[in-house]
Protein backbone atom coordinates (compact mmCIF):
# COMPACT_ATOMS: atom_id res chain seq x y z
CA UNK A 1 0.00 0.00 0.00
CA UNK A 2 0.83 3.40 -0.82
CA UNK A 3 0.13 6.79 1.46
CA UNK A 4 -1.46 9.61 -0.75
CA UNK A 5 -2.39 12.66 1.41
CA UNK A 6 -5.29 14.78 -0.35
CA UNK A 7 -5.12 18.62 -0.21
CA UNK A 8 -8.49 20.31 -0.46
CA UNK A 9 -9.55 23.45 -1.71
CA UNK A 10 -12.28 23.94 0.30
CA UNK A 11 -11.82 26.51 3.61
CA UNK A 12 -12.94 24.06 6.12
CA UNK A 13 -11.38 21.09 4.87
CA UNK A 14 -8.63 18.36 6.54
CA UNK A 15 -5.81 17.14 5.20
CA UNK A 16 -6.46 13.54 4.90
CA UNK A 17 -3.99 10.16 4.26
CA UNK A 18 -5.43 7.25 2.45
CA UNK A 19 -3.70 4.17 1.43
CA UNK A 20 -4.35 2.90 -2.23
CA UNK A 21 -2.81 -0.56 -3.41
CA UNK A 22 0.13 -0.02 -5.59
CA UNK A 23 -2.60 -0.05 -8.97
CA UNK A 24 -4.57 2.26 -7.70
CA UNK A 25 -1.78 4.42 -7.15
CA UNK A 26 -0.36 4.31 -10.84
CA UNK A 27 -4.20 5.24 -12.01
CA UNK A 28 -3.61 8.26 -10.15
CA UNK A 29 0.11 9.07 -10.60
CA UNK A 30 1.96 8.46 -13.37
CA UNK A 31 5.60 6.64 -13.26
CA UNK A 32 7.64 8.76 -11.51
CA UNK A 33 4.85 11.46 -10.53
CA UNK A 34 3.89 12.21 -6.66
CA UNK A 35 1.58 15.32 -7.53
CA UNK A 36 -1.25 14.85 -9.24
CA UNK A 37 -4.27 17.32 -9.65
CA UNK A 38 -7.40 15.76 -9.73
CA UNK A 39 -8.86 17.21 -13.25
CA UNK A 40 -5.77 16.02 -14.69
CA UNK A 41 -6.16 12.34 -13.13
CA UNK A 42 -9.98 12.45 -14.42
CA UNK A 43 -9.04 13.39 -17.99
CA UNK A 44 -6.47 10.64 -18.11
CA UNK A 45 -9.13 8.13 -17.34
CA UNK A 46 -10.35 5.62 -17.82
CA UNK A 47 -13.43 7.43 -15.79
CA UNK A 48 -14.82 3.96 -14.50
CA UNK A 49 -11.97 2.56 -13.34
CA UNK A 50 -10.71 5.70 -11.99
CA UNK A 51 -13.83 6.13 -9.53
CA UNK A 52 -13.88 2.29 -8.50
CA UNK A 53 -9.91 2.88 -7.39
CA UNK A 54 -10.92 5.96 -5.63
CA UNK A 55 -14.42 4.68 -4.14
CA UNK A 56 -11.88 1.70 -3.20
CA UNK A 57 -9.42 4.19 -1.37
CA UNK A 58 -12.05 6.44 0.28
CA UNK A 59 -12.77 3.63 2.56
CA UNK A 60 -9.22 3.28 3.58
CA UNK A 61 -8.48 6.19 5.77
CA UNK A 62 -4.94 6.61 7.33
CA UNK A 63 -4.44 8.32 11.07
CA UNK A 64 -1.71 10.81 10.66
CA UNK A 65 -0.19 9.25 13.87
CA UNK A 66 -0.15 5.82 11.96
CA UNK A 67 0.89 7.01 9.19
CA UNK A 68 4.49 5.51 7.31
CA UNK A 69 5.31 7.89 4.74
CA UNK A 70 3.70 9.85 2.13
CA UNK A 71 4.11 8.83 -1.66
CA UNK A 72 1.67 10.79 -3.22
CA UNK A 73 -0.55 14.29 -3.06
CA UNK A 74 -3.81 14.87 -4.41
CA UNK A 75 -5.01 17.94 -5.08
CA UNK A 76 -8.80 18.96 -5.69
CA UNK A 77 -9.85 22.81 -6.54
CA UNK A 78 -6.34 24.57 -6.55
CA UNK A 79 -5.50 24.75 -10.00
CA UNK A 80 -3.27 27.47 -8.99
CA UNK A 81 -0.49 25.16 -7.79
CA UNK A 82 0.07 23.62 -10.84
CA UNK A 83 2.72 25.99 -12.41
CA UNK A 84 4.83 24.91 -8.17
CA UNK A 85 4.69 21.52 -10.09
CA UNK A 86 5.32 21.68 -13.53
CA UNK A 87 7.08 17.89 -13.29
CA UNK A 88 4.41 16.87 -10.86
CA UNK A 89 7.35 15.85 -8.82
CA UNK A 90 7.29 17.11 -5.53
CA UNK A 91 11.17 17.36 -5.37
CA UNK A 92 11.28 19.65 -8.28
CA UNK A 93 8.90 21.80 -6.94
CA UNK A 94 9.51 25.60 -8.19
CA UNK A 95 8.41 29.09 -7.43
CA UNK A 96 6.97 30.81 -11.08
CA UNK A 97 10.14 32.34 -11.94
CA UNK A 98 11.89 29.04 -12.39
CA UNK A 99 13.67 29.36 -8.49
CA UNK A 100 13.09 26.03 -6.88
CA UNK A 101 11.39 26.36 -3.72
CA UNK A 102 13.44 24.30 -1.68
Amino acid sequence: MKNILIIDGADNCVYDIFAATDSEFDLIFPTGQDIAFIDEVMTRGPRAELNAAFNRIWQRPIRKEEAMGIRGTLFYELEHKKPYYPTRRDEDARNPDGTRLR
